[in-house]
């Protein structure tokens, strides 16, 4: 196998079910694409790795992405296991594949990741500080709105009849990815506070209410309340990335097997998140047989728009 797909394979349990429908050519811009977010984000997410040493190591990559001849130094070992450590220690490897993919390609994943890598900096440097949901929005917008407009260029420069729709596709692609965000907020919510992160708005908040009351009392009238509007959120932009898979066009259906795999993921992981206090101590995954359900079921009925408009994350529609 080829090792960057070998390493897409090792590094994303479900990602790899979608990237598989991509055409050949589009199939390895995407994968070198979400390798190097993988990079970006073992830095960012490091439990024990201190700010300053996170900021540095996220600027040098942004740096080595934006020079043709820049060489990146990761650090000399590697104290995880994790599928992030993983893409990281063969960061060099995915430098390469990067600079081998066709200029425009190129410029396009480029722009996008080196501004999502350089927005991690910033908000390392700031740190969780949440005010308000526009706070949330933000810090999601440069994890994972600038993918939906990641994608929609690549994949507009394959399909004329996506470049048409271009400028919708991308505002819809940003709440592609902040509702796929969200998501991984819920899904978060066992772990995050351990590396001392929490993404809860404090205007989500009741007043005099301080977050880490909720994971004392998971079933408490407030931490419930907190997750339902979490749900809630998450379910609106999860609404606009059906907006955007059916605007994608019929004909491109490799593009749209990729695009509805991690929606109805998403879907199905919000339908077992809303209302269950267990996600305040255990993270919600999907069993391999569901995934492998989603996904027969994706391939089958993926270019049907009436499907697409009438199913969501119950497995049973």
């Amino acid at each position: 196998m080829d090792p960057i797909t070998e390493l897409v394979t090792q590094t994303s349990r479900t990602f790899a079910v979608g990237i598989r429908q991509l055409p050949g050519d589009l199939e390895r811009v995407v994968e070198v694409a979400y390798l190097m977010l993988r990079v970006s984000d073992y830095f960012e997410d490091h439990p024990s790795m201190p700010r300053e040493r996170k900021i540095a190591y996220l600027e040098s990559w942004a740096a080595a992405l934006r020079s043709p001849q820049a060489d990146f130094e990761g650090p000399d070992e590697f104290d995880d296991t994790t599928a992030d450590a993983k893409a990281a220690r063969e960061a060099r490897r995915i430098l390469a594949a990067f600079r081998a993919l066709p200029d425009a390609e190129r410029d396009a994943v480029g722009r996008h990741v080196i501004g999502s890598t350089e927005g991690m900096a910033r908000w390392v440097a700031t740190g969780p500080a949440f005010e308000a949901e526009a706070d949330l929005d933000a810090y999601m917008f440069e994890v994972a709105g600038r993918v939906g407009l990641l994608l929609t260029e690549v994949f507009a420069l394959r399909s004329d009849r996506v470049a048409e729709r271009a400028a919708a596709l991308s505002e819809l692609g940003v709440q592609f990815g902040l509702g796929l965000q969200t998501v991984n907020v819920i899904r978060g919510l066992s772990s995050d506070p351990e590396r001392g992160w929490i993404f809860l708005p404090r205007s989500f908040l009741p007043d005099g209410v301080e977050p880490a009351s909720l994971w004392r009392e998971a079933s408490s009238p407030d931490a419930l309340a907190l997750l339902d509007r979490l749900c809630d959120k998450a379910r609106g932009h999860l609404e606009r990335a059906r907006e955007y898979i059916l605007l994608l066009p019929r004909r491109e259906y490799g593009i749209r097997v990729f695009c509805v795999l991690p929606w109805l993921f998403a879907e199905r992981t919000l339908e077992l998140s809303r209302g269950n206090p267990g996600v305040f101590t255990s993270e919600v995954k999907l069993s391999r047989a569901e995934v492998e359900s989603i996904g027969r079921r994706t391939r089958m009925w993926a270019w049907s728009n009436a499907w697409v408009a009438r199913t969501g994350g119950l497995t049973g529609r």
